[in-house]
């Protein structure tokens, strides 16, 4: 049985379906100070909600919950169904450890401390 539903009954089901994936999904976007949900992400990209995918561009982080996971540069790919598909130009995993300009021993401790003086007392 072939069914057609009106227009406005298939858009607001669209609509429903995108606000529940939204409420599940963990995975945001933020880019000065405004947080995105996630509707969908791949390898190469992201999708957002067509209104909220308006105002993000350029250099954005990725983040699952609180958990930072990377830092990327975006370009707005396409606009689809009610989505903005954003491709990473670049695309950097925040590790949460400060580059060292110099090696560092193996064996090395993780910290000095110095022994009180005589005159600090």
């Amino acid at each position: 049985m072939d069914m057609q539903l009106p227009q406005y009954v298939q858009a607001g089901l669209d609509a429903a379906r995108r606000k529940a994936e939204a409420r599940s999904k963990r995975l945001r976007v933020e880019v000065g100070g405004k947080s995105v949900l996630i509707l969908r992400a791949w390898p190469g990209g992201f999708a957002v909600a067509a209104e909220d995918g308006a105002t993000l561009r350029g250099l954005v982080d990725l983040f699952d919950g609180s958990r930072h996971l990377s830092r990327g540069l975006i370009v707005a790919a396409a606009d689809e169904d009610g989505e903005r598909i954003f491709d990473y130009k670049r695309m950097t995993e925040a590790t949460g450890d400060q580059p060292a300009d110099f090696v560092r021993a193996a064996d090395a401790p993780a910290a000095l401390l110095n022994a009180p003086r005589s005159d600090d007392f």
